[in-house]
């Protein structure tokens, strides 16, 4: 099993999955077919399903234009709200594509109809799969845009915390290095987030992904993995870990960036007037 990670849009992530014996694959969250569908012919591979997170136009777009081009294609989802839908998929169906096994994970919260897919081949030495969307991210979660707290707490405790340690962790969007910025907040002590944040802000730069990570990194840098952790509930002021994540959400939602300090010697011109010639009115 070979996952291509695919950046496209401002932020987004959408990912081919090869079956490498027979060359078949899966799309997940299939948002701009054109890039797609250009990999697909480099790889030399044949397109047989896409698996769609959720609705939203950035994981969803590409769905009924990859139909029409590929006869045949099946586009799995939770949510009838997904273009070109023809299997919808519940909690713990098992789907299988050559050697590679899926299990669909309900994960309601961003979405209503939010479905994780969790991905692995029997007898391989790799690590298992994760697409989880908008659900979790590297060092975050998605935010609660049709579900509360409770969902997002048992999505994350329940369904996608409980999965083996090594789980590579493949999500929908590259915005790591703002999360850890907020669990930087959170935990200023926390010497694995600023070693990650030093590590993504590097990726950042040279343009390159911060995804996968793994199940058990998550569990030592997001903040929305560690509600139970003492830090976390000094910040929050809450004890009860829904309330921690509730707070920790609606702290992340109006978290702002610190603005970068301006150019000392910018400052010195603007106090010695040397702008002053452009800045009057004509």
């Amino acid at each position: 099993m070979k996952v291509k990670v695919i950046s496209v849009l401002e932020d987004n992530y959408m990912y081919l999955v090869i079956e490498e014996s027979t060359r078949d694959a899966i799309a997940v969250d299939a948002a701009v077919p054109k890039r797609l569908l250009e990999i697909i012919r480099k790889e030399d591979v044949v397109l047989r399903a896409i698996l769609t997170t959720h609705h939203h136009w950035d994981h969803a777009r590409g769905n009924e234009e990859l139909a029409r081009l590929c006869p045949g294609l099946r586009v799995y989802g939770a949510d009838e709200r997904i273009g070109a839908l023809t299997h919808k998929v519940t909690h713990g169906q098992e789907l299988t594509f050559g050697a590679i096994r899926v299990r669909c994970l309900f994960t309601p919260c961003h979405t209503s109809g939010h479905m994780c897919y969790f991905m692995w081949e029997d007898g391989s030495p790799d690590a298992p799969a994760l697409f989880s969307g908008d659900t979790l991210f590297v060092g975050g979660c998605g935010k609660f845009f049709e579900g509360t707290a409770e969902q997002m707490y048992n999505n994350l405790t329940q369904i996608l915390g409980t999965l083996p340690k090594e789980t590579m962790v493949f999500c929908g969007h590259e915005c790591t290095v703002r999360n850890l910025k907020f669990a930087l907040k959170v935990e200023p002590e926390n010497e694995i987030v600023k070693k990650k944040l030093a590590w993504a802000k590097q990726r950042d730069d040279e343009d390159l992904p911060t995804v996968p990570s793994t199940l058990q990194e998550e569990f030592l840098y997001n903040p929305f993995l560690r509600v139970t952790e003492e830090p976390l509930q000094k910040f929050t002021g809450k004890s009860d870990p829904v309330e921690v994540l509730r707070m920790l959400r609606t702290e992340k939602d109006n978290f702002k960036k610190p603005k970068e300090r301006p150019n000392p010697q910018a400052m010195l011109a603007f106090d010695w007037g040397l702008f002053s010639p452009f800045l009057e009115k004509k």
